[in-house]
């Protein structure tokens, strides 16, 4: 049997046999957009149980039940790393709360920094970026995007066991490694367009938990600079491996 080609993420439990049923949006998507009808099969995951084979069983305009068959893939989680951004232009944004997604962060964090241009996100919206890009990739886990807060208010809060890979981009030159930190817990730490105030940057390297890198010779655009961090991060530390 062919593997089918849609997943769908479903905040209901998966299990042999189990009934879900589908919001009036999934309804829309798979019966109106995608053309699927009683007896086609879709992926489900909830970012607990893994990932489930299911069959449509009912098939309205705006409404569908499906039915959990088989376990496909048991969940896999990502590492335990954040990723903290500062919030840019909205496609940005965007951009970097999916590529977190893909990439394999466990939760993402809009930041409040003194140079931030964006006081305000979306983030019924940029949830669902997070979602979309876990079911495209094939991942099980879909990261939780948390509210905006201010910079000082998480490093206020910081928990004792997470170290904090921080971006510093007064650090320009050579790309460094992280080859001789350890695992664990980790935080990865992008700035805004404008870059850290001074007084967030001595802040930031004065903490004991926190570890100044660079990402090269060239300062990267925030995006950009997400993704490599996120690369460089997964290549010493995570499950790239």
């Amino acid at each position: 049997m062919a593997k089918p080609k849609i997943r769908l993420f479903v905040e209901h439990g998966l299990n042999v046999g189990n009934s879900v049923p589908l919001t009036q949006d999934q309804a829309h998507y798979l019966f109106g957009v995608m053309r699927l009808g009683v007896g086609d099969q879709v992926l489900l995951l909830n970012s607990r149980d893994g990932e489930w084979r299911a069959e449509v069983v009912e098939a309205a305009k705006r409404r569908g039940v499906l039915r959990c068959d088989v376990q496909t893939k048991p969940l896999q989680m990502p590492p335990d790393l954040w990723l903290l951004f500062a919030p840019i232009k909205k496609a940005r944004t965007d951009f970097i709360v999916e590529k977190a997604a893909e990439m394999g962060a466990a939760r993402i964090v809009p930041i409040q920094t003194d140079f931030t241009n964006s006081e305000r996100i979306r983030h019924d919206r940029l949830q669902s970026h997070a979602i979309e890009a876990t079911e495209q990739c094939g991942g099980t886990y879909v990261p939780e995007v948390a509210a905006l807060s201010r910079l000082d208010r998480v490093l206020a809060d910081w928990p004792a066991d997470r170290q904090l890979m921080f971006c510093d981009e007064a650090r320009v030159g050579p790309a460094e490694t992280l080859a001789d930190a350890s695992k664990g817990p980790w935080a990865i730490l992008i700035g805004p367009e404008g870059g850290f105030s001074e007084a967030e940057r001595n802040r930031l390297i004065a903490l004991p938990f926190t570890t100044p890198i660079s990402l090269g010779p060239r300062i990267l655009r925030a995006d950009t600079a997400a993704v490599a961090a996120l690369t460089l991060w997964q290549s010493a530390l995570g499950d790239w491996q």
